[in-house]
């Protein structure tokens, strides 16, 4: 607010009335004002989608932050008045480029000083609007200021003399892009910071009016050297625009930009670190605590009945009630609830309902296909108190107990084998973006699921996936390769067959010590590849790292993803590190080994995962495939949205949507895509029930 006073004397506003700027997407995504970008950020969690047209461009961009400090961003461009490539290969269909942008917090912003940032557009491949960048922005009420100096696109006018040129002359020239979409994908880091840059900036203005803000913008772009000679007239190097915000997650945009043309385009955002989730009107009503306990001992109590309530309330298909002194235990796998503490509430509900004063403690012991990878235990009185509002919450929480799951002398009271075979029908979806044979080729299926136990360690699990609509008449362009065809051939498994089975195999996992996870799995393993192979996985409790280790031998399966095989076999395999970092939760795996091309080399991937579960993440691989071997793209790159389905429906479940993004589909660097993985099975181990979602052990 102190900041207010003087802009307010100036634009004759009441200071009480002026509403702070909000940080919008800019025409290429990523927060900033029209072409240009701010030092701003989104809050950490936000993800938007933005599209819009400045004629000839239509740009479509996702932005992400997993970060406060670092923002991500991909991006296709449509360049409407040129061709994707000859007419043989992909018809009338307009060119496109794909791009990345990331964006660095170097300083935040203080009384005196700005908010700086360094960033880049289009890392890698062609580098039509490659760009690099340092700017600045300060705030003064409801005006936002940012001034920012550029390279590459963004400074195509060349205002002044590189100040790079002082410490090697090869900074004064800038090589031109190259347009060659064999490079597509690759690091274009040899023009970094090169050639003549310019001046950029301009300032938001937030009016009275809350959905209303207003842009100004003087562009360093002269557009006299467009990407594929496609120059245009430029009457103004300033841009004048403005943002409506129509509803909480969309805004809608407008300008006049080059002082001849018009954009018009719209962002979708949300907020998956700080959004609420919707009410779980369809969750079953948690189970009263009565102010007296039951009388029944727990010799007599009809435990069948328990077991039912435990599964239809608590999420747990039972396995096992038994009793150990005064602690009732129960093993089960929970597979309702996303946030553990609201089923080992509910749970405790239930058994305080069912068992007279001989019990004081309540442990639930959540399994996964026989494998117990938590221990959660509530003292009774201490839980009874809490839920009655009674005492605080922290009470609760400084005496729960989370536990190595390990075999004790208990007292069975109740056992039950679960049903051994359950199915499940769903939609399925696939897509292949950004082709020569069109920007989205999709497919909806119907998709059926099933698993069968022999035992609770050892199963069957298959899908059957039947075309329902696509477009894939389009598909006719295989890329080219210098390795064996191991993903490259994907035109041909999408298309062969209306019913396809991309999953039919066994699966055996085993606790081999306290501490040491072990699997073992064989058949159609995915859509492409057919196998058997195993995995071992050290995942100490209460620890933040893991090391496991697969090893597979794999053959190539038919196009029509039937029962037949084709020639090409291989040995794949990885070591894997998993550390979780205490900074901003973020989660590393580096893996090292051999792929499915034969190639050898490391994978690392990093990603961010927030208190509801949602998770943003990238990964790079690098092989020692050559550039010519590997083709178009030189490495493997892509990035992924991990969105539990509970932060978006009224009814409680554990399941995902993963949204995955990767520019090229290549054969080097290709992993088998295993349907199962201790880390994933074992997932829960390491969780802290103490952390963010206690509170909802009273849900």
């Amino acid at each position: 607010m102190k900041y207010r006073f003087i802009p307010c004397l100036l634009l004759g506003c009441s200071a009480s009335a002026v509403a702070e700027p909000r940080y919008t997407q800019s025409d290429f995504g990523g927060v900033g004002l029209l072409q240009t970008p701010t030092a701003r950020m989104a809050p950490a969690g936000e993800l938007s989608f933005t599209a819009n047209r400045t004629d000839p461009y239509s740009r479509y961009s996702v932005s992400f932050q997993p970060f406060d400090w670092l923002e991500g961003s991909f991006r296709y461009t449509t360049i409407t008045n040129r061709t994707y490539g000859s007419e043989s290969l992909s018809g009338d269909q307009s060119a496109k480029d794909k791009g990345i942008d990331i964006k660095v917090r170097l300083l935040e912003e203080s009384h005196w000083l700005p908010q700086i940032a360094l960033g880049t557009r289009d890392v890698g491949g062609t580098g039509l609007f490659s760009s690099e960048y340092f700017v600045g922005s300060k705030r003064f009420g409801n005006l936002d200021l940012s001034l920012g100096l550029a390279w590459g696109y963004l400074g195509n006018r060349g205002d002044i003399d590189n100040p790079f040129g002082l410490l090697d002359s090869k900074f004064d020239d800038r090589p031109a892009p190259d347009a060659n979409v064999s490079n597509a994908g690759s690091l274009n880091g040899n023009t970094y910071f090169r050639g003549s840059p310019s001046f950029f900036g301009g300032l938001t203005y937030q009016t009275p009016w809350d959905p209303l803000s207003l842009k100004v913008e003087y562009e360093g772009n002269d557009y006299k050297n467009e990407p594929l000679s496609n120059n245009q007239v430029q009457d103004s190097p300033i841009n004048l625009g403005f943002v409506f915000k129509a509803t909480d997650s969309v805004d809608l945009h407008a300008a006049w930009e080059r002082g001849n043309t018009a954009m018009f385009g719209i962002t979708l955002h949300t907020n998956f670190a700080t959004r609420k989730a919707p009410t779980k009107s369809f969750d079953p009503k948690p189970e009263p605590v009565p102010d007296v306990k039951p009388t029944t001992a727990p010799t007599d109590v009809q435990w069948a009945g328990v077991a039912k309530r435990l599964q239809n309330n608590a999420g747990y298909t039972v396995s096992k009630i038994t009793q150990r002194d005064s602690e009732l235990i129960v093993y089960g796998e929970q597979g309702r609830y996303f946030h553990t503490p609201k089923a080992v509430g509910r749970a405790s509900r239930i058994l305080d309902n069912s068992v007279n004063d001989q019990i004081d403690w309540f442990t639930m012991v959540d399994t996964r296909y026989s494998l117990p990878v938590q221990e959660v235990s509530l003292p009774r009185d201490t839980f009874r108190e809490v839920v009655q509002e009674d005492r605080p919450l922290e009470d609760l929480r400084r005496v729960t107990e989370q536990n190595v799951p390990v075999p004790h002398q208990e007292k069975t009271l109740y056992a039950k084998t679960p049903d051994k075979f359950t199915y499940g029908l769903g939609l399925g979806y696939k897509q292949n973006v950004g082709g020569p044979d069109g920007f989205l080729l999709y497919q909806f299926s119907a998709d059926l699921s099933a698993e069968y136990r022999f035992q609770p360690d050892l199963w069957w699990s298959g899908l059957l996936s039947a075309n329902l609509i696509n477009n894939f008449d389009k598909f006719k362009y295989d890329a080219p390769s210098g390795l064996p065809r191991v993903r490259t051939d994907l035109r041909q498994y999408m298309t062969t067959s209306e019913v396809t089975m991309p999953t039919f195999q066994l699966n055996k996992v085993k606790q081999l010590d306290e501490d040491l996870y072990g699997m073992v799995y064989g058949g159609y393993l995915e859509s492409m590849f057919a196998g058997v192979g195993g995995e071992a996985l050290y995942r100490p409790m209460g620890e933040r790292w893991a090391v496991g280790v697969d090893m597979n031998w794999v053959k190539q399966r038919d196009f029509d993803q039937g029962l037949g095989l084709r020639d090409y076999s291989t040995i794949t395999g990885n070591a894997t590190l998993y550390y979780r970092s205490s900074f901003q939760d973020i989660l590393g795996a580096l893996s090292v080994g051999r792929y499915l091309a034969k190639d050898y080399g490391a994978t690392l991937d990093l990603s961010r995962e927030f208190s509801n579960g949602v998770r943003f993440g990238g990964w790079v691989t690098i092989t020692n495939a050559t550039k010519e071997e590997y083709g178009e793209g030189s490495f493997g790159k892509g990035i992924y949205f991990s969105i539990p389905f509970d932060e978006l429906m009224a009814s409680s479940t554990t399941r995902r949507a993963n949204l995955a993004w990767t520019p090229l589909t290549r054969d080097g660097g290709a992993s088998l895509g295993r349907s199962y993985s201790l880390y994933s099975l074992t997932e829960r181990r390491n969780i802290d029930l103490f952390h963010n979602n206690f509170y909802k052990v009273t849900e």
